[in-house]
């Protein structure tokens, strides 16, 4: 978590986007107040850290929920021989062991590498490069995010047309697809909110435009990036638990990127709001990377609640409240000691120990690490009747 900070407020390959969220950790701003002059109030502060809190929970109660269907429509696809879904980029990534143990290296090289850029090259012309590349990919995570809504809020009535774009290589047998997309008019209409509020972003920076892209980054990868099973996610936090505590307590490179990088990858919001409004410019954060991260484990927590079929959501349920625990500590402690804390130092033991303990009293601990999502690698045998069976057609 992360105190006030006096800045502006100013998701590709699943992994790299994840890469982008964590590397500019918000637990590290409040050593960017050194020189702030602002003193909040206790209202302002209370109403800030806990719009921080309730939104970060939306994105993952929602995306947990989604990935449900992600996953479903994922079973459904190897079932039937087909993806499952319209498009290739609807589908979820999945996250095995190895990604997991290579992951924190990963990140660390990439927080290290912005770092040396912002120490190189001018820092206006890095962040107008990356607000366009976030501009992109914020107007289509916003997009995705809505697609769902406005299912709902268009009547039936709607004449909701079916586009395609399709781009091609070659010709013949030898011809290849570069791009197939699918989508409809109600596809159009999101997208084209969602380049309002780029737009908005590009030019004013405003923080309401910023949390739009960031609560969409954060739903989108709690949505799509899955672990394949409970192991993975405890490397994963495992390794990131390591991660953060080593580049907030052990160096300024965490902090000199918090400084200078400006894209949506974290939740903001002004502790002076009610002193001046929508205007306001002194912000608490809360950087993506402690939202997606225990996210896509209690979305995980979830699917196999539902493999229980036993009609209940403790896993979930317990998981989702030990977030809310750690989050809650990892203010208590900032404020209490006045000093910047890794949020993943506290969400980590209660997101993995909660759970276990449930698991333990419960009895079903083997069943909870047994649980797996692997994608089925089809039998040899399979393949050449299923090629068999075509060529009789």
């Amino acid at each position: 978590m992360s105190e006030a900070e006096q800045v502006q407020a100013s998701a590709p390959e699943a992994a790299a986007i994840l890469d982008a969220l964590n590397a500019t950790d918000s637990n590290v701003t409040e050593a960017l107040n050194t020189t702030a002059k602002f003193v909040a109030t206790t209202e302002g502060t209370a109403l800030a850290y806990g719009s921080l809190v309730f939104m970060a929970l939306l994105p993952i109660f929602f995306g947990a929920i989604r990935s449900v269907s992600c996953s479903k429509s994922k079973e459904l696809g190897e079932n039937d021989n087909d993806s499952g879904y319209r498009n290739a980029s609807d589908m979820p990534e999945t996250i095995t062991g190895r990604d997991a143990a290579r992951f924190p290296i990963i990140a660390s090289c990439t927080l290290f590498g912005l770092y040396l850029f912002f120490k190189v090259f001018s820092q206006e012309y890095i962040n107008l490069l990356l607000s366009v590349y976030f501009f992109g990919l914020g107007v289509l995570a916003l997009s995705h995010t809505m697609s769902p809504l406005m299912s709902r809020v268009f009547p039936d009535s709607f004449p909701n047309r079916q586009y395609q774009l399709l781009f091609t290589q070659g010709s013949g047998e030898s011809k290849e697809e570069i791009i197939n997309y699918e989508f409809d008019t109600k596809n159009l209409a999101c997208l084209l909110i969602s380049s309002v509020v780029g737009v908005w972003y590009l030019l004013k920076k405003h923080w309401i435009a910023n949390n739009l892209f960031g609560l969409a980054f954060a739903l989108n990868g709690v949505e799509l990036l899955h672990l394949n099973n409970v192991s993975t996610g405890c490397i994963l936090l495992g390794g990131l638990f390591v991660y953060d505590v080593f580049w907030v307590f052990g160096t300024n490179v965490m902090v000199t990127v918090a400084k200078s990088f400006e894209a949506p990858i974290k939740l903001v919001f002004p502790q002076d709001l009610l002193e001046k409004g929508l205007e306001a410019s002194n912000f608490a954060m809360l950087g993506l990377g402690d939202i997606v991260i225990p996210g896509i484990f209690i979305a995980l927590l979830l699917r196999f609640d539902v493999s229980l079929k036993k009609n209940s959501r403790t896993y979930f349920y317990s998981s989702f409240l030990a977030y809310i625990f750690g989050l809650g500590l990892t203010i208590f402690v900032m404020h209490t000691f006045k000093h910047a804390q890794p949020a993943l130092l506290y969400l980590v033991p209660a997101c993995v120990g909660f759970p276990v303990i449930v698991a333990l009293l419960k009895g079903e601990l083997t069943d909870m690490f047994r649980y797996d999502e692997s994608p089925a690698e089809e039998e040899p045998g399979k393949e050449d009747s299923s090629e068999s069976e075509k060529k009789d057609q």
